[in-house]
């Protein structure tokens, strides 16, 4: 099917995402009729909603997205995001990804995603719950247990759903924890949830490590992104005996050959809001991070950072995609070319969405896990997938992104396949 530019969610990101769809569908050979209802959206729902400022009279507008890619799995599951660029495009995009992502590791959930266009750094705490609240109230017949849950994201955090939570509850007149995860758990949230998606990575490190030679203790990392994925990702890496040699986030770039001190990094980005000026440290460029020698990088931050551009200046070993959509298509076949085993984001950083799954679970049931149970059962998981993927792209010949998107597809067109068309 040929995209246009009057599709409503039209946009490179999307563009990106539905061609990567269509070449592992020809490669499978998948039937039109399913590939026709995959690549597009089944819901998507664009709002604008006002919100006053702190000074009161003034009152701004913002768009608000939530895209719902497939409902046939079950409820829908995915993220929010406040980003000042946030669009329909991107939204649905990360919805489909996230609908891949869900049936490569066995959860009950079709692919969603939200988002509103602000920038949540320039907004105080009471403007930005008054956001948070306005956009659930415009949402709330999308969203619920058994419709959609929603989770973090870019610019979100545990208050955000906790805001969320309570917004809906009121509407309610009862207590519904289930309807968001990544909360509190003061609130019913995971203990696990938000050092879930870095800890994910590195649950692959030792399997995907031993299948391109490298040794784990000692491994030097260099991670671009320092937020929550990034931030865990560097202590989980550092916990098994690897070497984080470099860091960045919004306010730079740093660098020591002989590993930074994880925990000391964290603390000092508590205190200063980023990693520029940490002591023991010195500053790099964006470019310098990634052309650094190393044996893993791992993106961890936004999407297409690893481009056509920077991609030959490469020197890891290992891509762990902790972003969503990191690399671009064209990166893609130049790292596959230079021998760069990369895991991909559907995989890489799915433990988050399995973490939130353990959380609703628990919502619905209110029997709560231990932490340990909840690690061990993400690990279980987390492996079982990639063992899976591994065994496909081996047998089949093929790079980890195609065999792990081949099974998430596949699991998808059989569920469209035998639940049939109404009427």
């Amino acid at each position: 099917m040929m995209l246009t530019d009057e599709m409503e969610w039209d946009s490179p990101m999307y563009r990106e995402a539905a061609n990567q769809f269509e070449n592992v569908a020809e490669l499978m050979n998948l039937d039109d009729n399913v590939r026709e209802r995959l690549i597009m959206p089944q819901r998507s729902l664009v709002v604008t909603f006002p919100y006053r400022t702190d000074e009161y009279s003034k009152v701004r507008t913002a768009f608000g997205y939530r895209v719902q890619h497939v409902l046939t799995m079950g409820p829908t599951k995915g993220g929010i995001r406040y980003a000042p660029d946030v669009n329909l495009g991107e939204v649905a995009a990360l919805a489909m990804l996230m609908t891949w992502k869900c049936a490569l590791v066995g959860l009950p959930f079709g692919g969603a995603k939200g988002g509103v266009r602000i920038d949540p750094h320039g907004l105080s705490r009471t403007e930005l719950q008054r956001v948070t609240r306005r956009y659930t109230a415009e949402v709330i017949n999308m969203i619920g247990p058994q419709k959609d849950i929603p989770a973090p994201d870019l610019g979100t955090d545990e208050q955000v759903m906790a805001w969320i939570m309570d917004t809906y509850s009121q509407n309610q007149g009862y207590a519904v924890p289930a309807v968001v995860t990544g909360k509190p758990p003061e609130l019913g949230g995971s203990v696990a949830r938000r050092e879930a998606t870095g800890r994910g990575i590195i649950s692959l490190l030792p399997s995907a490590a031993l299948r391109c030679g490298v040794g784990v203790d000692g491994a030097r990392v260099v991670i671009q992104g320092f937020g929550n994925v990034g931030r865990y990702a560097a202590i989980a890496a550092a916990e098994v005996g690897c070497r984080v040699i470099a860091v960045e986030d919004l306010s730079g770039a740093i660098h020591n050959g002989q590993g930074l001190e994880v925990g000391r990094l964290a603390r000092h980005v508590d205190l200063t809001g980023g990693v520029r000026g940490f002591s023991g440290a010195d500053s790099i460029s964006h470019d310098e991070l990634f052309a650094l020698e190393c044996d893993v990088l791992i993106p961890a931050a936004v999407g297409s950072v690893i481009t056509g551009e920077n991609v030959h200046s490469i020197e890891a070993k290992l891509v762990l995609e902790g972003a969503n959509n990191p690399t671009t298509l064209e990166a893609d076949r130049v790292l596959k070319d230079k021998g760069v085993l990369v895991v991909p984001d559907i995989l890489c950083n799915a433990g988050g969405v399995t973490v939130s799954y353990f959380e609703w679970v628990q919502d619905l049931q209110n029997y709560f896990w231990s932490e340990n149970e909840i690690v061990s059962r993400l690990r279980e998981i987390m492996i079982r997938a990639f063992e899976e993927v591994l065994d496909l792209s081996m047998r089949k010949k093929l790079d980890m992104r195609t065999a792990a998107l081949m099974i998430g597809i596949q699991r998808v067109a059989g569920a469209k396949l035998v639940r049939g068309v109404y009427p």
